[in-house]
């Protein structure tokens, strides 16, 4: 009876040693529970913190995001209306190019024409000049054939020399009028 007293007394003791550790490792165990349980809190917190700041930056780039695809927007229609002014003022500018090249070829041509006319004036006027030159050489020489139709004829010959000289003045007046047109033509910027 002693010996199983004895022998149940040391299993009972060995039991609270057994209970002691257990509870040692149980109470150990909840202390790093309770250490995860913590860590595992702030780290909920640091997520929930880290989702609401990735929601805030979220709507902040669809924010500016709309706000850039808007300025963007904006730009391009600025560009597209100042490309319309351009190409309607490049139209004008090359639609006045047009008529501006269309009056210098008219000029062109009629200071051609003009230049013909003054030609064809100028042979004209030396033509009626020889001719008339010549027709008072043969009067001269008929005349001086008697001194009767001279002295007759001289009046005559004095008034026709006048007339020549009246129209020789009047084709020289001509001719410096044509000058001075052709000079002026010629001082015009297009015609350089």
């Amino acid at each position: 009876g002693v010996f199983m007293y004895n022998h149940l007394q040391q299993k009972v003791r060995n039991a609270e040693a057994l209970a002691q550790k257990y509870k040692q490792q149980q109470e150990a165990l909840s202390a790093q529970l309770q250490v995860v349980y913590e860590h595992r809190s702030r780290l909920e917190r640091s997520l929930q913190k880290e989702r609401g700041e990735h929601k805030k930056t979220k709507e902040d780039f669809l924010v500016y995001k709309l706000e850039a695809q808007e300025a963007l927007n904006k730009e391009k229609q600025d560009s597209m209306n100042r490309y319309g002014a351009l190409s309607s003022q490049h139209k004008i500018l090359k639609n006045q190019h047009e008529d501006v090249k269309k009056q210098l070829l008219d000029l062109q041509l009629q200071h051609n024409s003009l230049k013909l006319e003054h030609r064809k004036t100028l042979e004209t006027h030396s033509q009626k000049y020889a001719q008339l030159q010549q027709e008072k050489d043969s009067e001269v020489t008929n005349l001086q054939d008697t001194v009767y139709k001279l002295r007759e004829e001289s009046k005559l010959l004095r008034k026709a020399h006048q007339e020549v000289h009246s129209q020789l003045l009047s084709a020289q007046a001509q001719m410096e009028e044509f000058r001075q047109l052709k000079e002026a033509l010629q001082k015009m910027p297009s015609f350089k």
